[in-house]
């Protein structure tokens, strides 16, 4: 492999702060995806590809449609890195563990790339677009053969035929804001549960998080192309699908030439005949009245929000750049519990943000139990290099850190084992996802409000709509038994 890497810049522009700040108005062109070029079309027949895949559900969708451009190539899923011919990793950059991670997976795999010197070995995602990453690819893991970042997934089929044919490194990482690319090929995991695209990028520039330098400015896809895909997921028998943007409620925002928002998104696909409709991420800023009114309609949208908090002062989500105080979050919260009585609320937290005080700390903890989430996504701060909060003063020992997040997992476990036992003797509708990770005699699945239901029953009841009496509800899961008739009939809403 050639030690020549000087030229690489030519690929990448190093994510800029500043520059990112000045985004400009340049249109977002909606592009369509591309054939297959002809020489590629077979490239991949007899040989298998392995996608792994780190962090958000973002990353989850942006593998499902990696994995529908490989199989237009003609290469077959397999699970076992020594079968494979590519082995692509597509990482995250929220945290510097999951970098440790995908750092750990490239060392290792240097034995197989010895082993089989025609493996192909690349990496994508987020941390693809940090310039730190691709210069420490470039210096001490030279066995990958392909970088590519987020906002160039269409082009894979080129770059592939690159790395294949050139026995080079290839990278190409575009750090301009990126299209919107429709048609692209998908393989769904299973034929029950879908993710869709509503949105990419983000514009909040929160002073610890990476991704609006990773995945670009918001840029909306146009009402119809969402509408289109979820009806053809409703043809297809899909169950549940579940709308994905780094910030899904800025929806809209960015047309020029049209009036329409995520509410007006939410009403439209509230009329097809999806039985659950789901989203992830909401910001609470962009969160909005008629939002709330929209979901309050029920029907097949769930009555479960995720809606991070990140802190409950005032002073610490100033300075995270969150733009809304502690009481303004309170408020939003009150007008969604009385719109939605019964709504289950989820949340994000981080604990040791830079000068977190103690004091700051025993708020966010006041903040937990006057919301009561049924659950939380909890973290230690760590600092990711090019956010403004990089360059704080990370001034929190570790040991305080981690004391903390014990603090605050235990009232969090206190009241999601509260709220589930309130289920005790309840019977819930449960979407069955299939046998459980622990028993394969046991069947589990998910309530409308996103809690994990496991119960005894036959195995024709996976993919179905059924009845389940709660009888022993634990912290994070239930255990129930159905009830045993014929399943839901759930064609549509």
């Amino acid at each position: 492999m050639s030690q020549e890497v000087k030229d690489y810049s030519k690929y990448f522009i190093a994510p800029d702060l500043k520059a990112a700040k000045k985004r400009g108005k340049e249109e977002v062109k909606v592009l369509q995806f591309e054939q297959i070029p002809e020489n590629m079309r077979q490239v991949g027949k007899g040989k298998k590809y392995l996608i792994q895949t780190y962090g958000c559900q973002m990353n989850v969708h942006d593998s499902e449609t990696i994995a529908g451009i490989f199989e237009q190539m003609g290469y077959t899923a397999t699970e076992e890195e020594k079968d494979a011919d590519i082995i692509l990793l597509n990482t995250c950059a929220i945290r510097e563990n999951a970098e440790d991670k995908v750092f750990g997976t490239l060392g290792r795999l240097k034995q197989l790339k010895l082993e089989k010197p025609d493996l192909l070995l690349g990496v994508c995602g987020c941390m693809s677009q940090e310039e730190s990453v691709v210069n420490r690819i470039l210096q001490s893991y030279q066995h990958v053969d392909l970088v590519f970042g987020t906002h160039n997934i269409h082009r894979l089929p080129y770059l592939l035929q690159n790395a294949l044919f050139s026995k080079e490194m290839v990278v190409e990482v575009w750090s301009k804001e990126g299209d919107v690319v429709e048609n692209m090929p998908k393989v769904r995991s299973d034929g029950l549960r879908a993710w869709v695209n509503i949105m990419y990028g983000c514009d909040k520039f929160c002073t610890y998080c990476i991704v609006p330098y990773t995945r670009g400015k918001e840029r909306s896809r146009r009402p119809e192309d969402v509408l289109n895909e979820i009806r053809d997921l409703a043809r297809r028998g899909y169950q549940e699908v579940t709308l994905l943007g780094q910030n899904v409620n800025a929806y809209g925002k960015d047309f020029t030439d049209l009036d329409y928002t995520f509410a007006d998104l939410m009403d439209d696909v509230r009329k097809i005949g999806i039985p659950r409709v789901r989203f992830t991420t909401s910001h609470p800023r962009d969160f909005d009245d008629h939002l709330i009114e929209v979901l309050a309609k029920r029907g097949n949208l769930v009555e479960h929000i995720h809606l991070p908090v990140q802190s409950g002062s005032s002073e610490v989500l100033k300075l995270m750049a969150r733009k809304y105080t502690r009481e303004q979050y309170l408020e939003l919260v009150r007008k969604i519990k009385e719109a939605i009585p019964d709504v289950v609320l989820t949340t994000d937290i981080i604990v040791g943000f830079p000068g977190e005080t103690d004091e700051q700390f025993e708020e966010t903890l006041s903040l937990v139990k006057e919301v009561e989430y049924d659950s939380a996504f909890t973290f230690i701060y760590s600092p990711r290099e090019g956010t403004p909060a990089a360059k704080m003063k990370d001034d929190i020992p570790m040991e305080v850190k981690k004391e903390r997040l014990k603090r605050l997992n235990d009232l969090q476990n206190e009241i999601s084992r509260k709220k589930n036992e309130a289920l005790r003797g309840q019977v819930v509708e449960v979407l069955v996802e299939g046998e459980s990770k622990k028993n394969p005699n046991v069947l589990s699945g998910r309530t409308r409000t996103n809690k994990l239901v496991n119960f005894v029953g036959p195995k024709h009841l996976i993919g179905k709509f059924v009845q389940v009496r709660i009888d022993e509800p634990q912290t994070w899961t239930l255990n129930g038994v159905w009830v045993d008739q014929e399943p839901i009939a759930r064609a549509g809403v």
